[in-house]
């Protein structure tokens, strides 16, 4: 079943909204101004198809938390903790007044990942870019080329292990008795001498 429609202050008219006790300036706020949740709600929305069973959580708390999950690299038990805790993030995912109680389980973060697929990741991050480009945090000439950071793609190293270290060594010492012309009763290269070859 689809996530419900946002009901306004209904019930809640002796309540503080979350905007009048925070501060506006904070990064956070911009940045939920500056998103277009509307787009992300109609995209997140359509894969409820079903009228049956319990409604969705919203769209928005849903890709909220998703992102400042990511922002900070933390656990799904960890972001939804902090939602609990962070008026901030209670603001960013559409509260609209500070909430007590979890609004989310977080193994539901796991199942909505795999609900949205590749696809709703892709929008998520179209929506931060389109987010940093409007508050000018971004130009677009960052968009023309790409930098790669290659740190953790496997590299033709060889690590210096016990084992590679005393074979260096031995080949060090070779080298050195045959430009000193001495004769070794035994040096261990291959049979074919491929290995004083090579390293000579």
């Amino acid at each position: 079943m689809g996530p419900k429609a946002t009901t306004g202050i209904n019930g809640d008219l002796f309540k503080q909204p979350l905007a009048e006790m925070i501060n506006l300036k904070h990064p956070l706020v911009k940045l939920a101004g500056a998103i277009n949740w509307d787009k992300i709600s109609e995209h997140f929305a359509a894969h409820f198809v079903s009228p049956r069973g319990r409604p969705a959580l919203p769209p928005r708390l849903v890709a909220g938390l998703r992102y400042l999950q990511h922002a900070d690299d933390c656990s799904d038990e960890v972001i939804v903790a902090s939602w609990l805790e962070n008026p901030y993030i209670q603001y960013f995912c559409g509260e609209t007044f500070f909430q007590t109680e979890l609004p989310i389980d977080p193994s539901s973060l796991c199942r909505w990942r795999k609900r949205i697929g590749e696809a709703g990741v892709e929008l998520l991050l179209q929506a931060t870019i389109d987010a940093a480009r409007k508050l000018n945090q971004v130009r677009d000439s960052s968009f023309q080329r790409v930098l790669v950071d290659t740190t953790v793609m496997p590299k033709a190293i060889a690590h210096p292990t016990d084992s590679r270290l005393l074979e260096r060594s031995r080949q060090h010492l070779v080298k050195f008795a045959q430009r000193s012309e001495l004769k070794l009763r035994q040096n261990y290269l291959c049979p074919m001498g491929t290995t004083a070859k090579r390293h000579a």
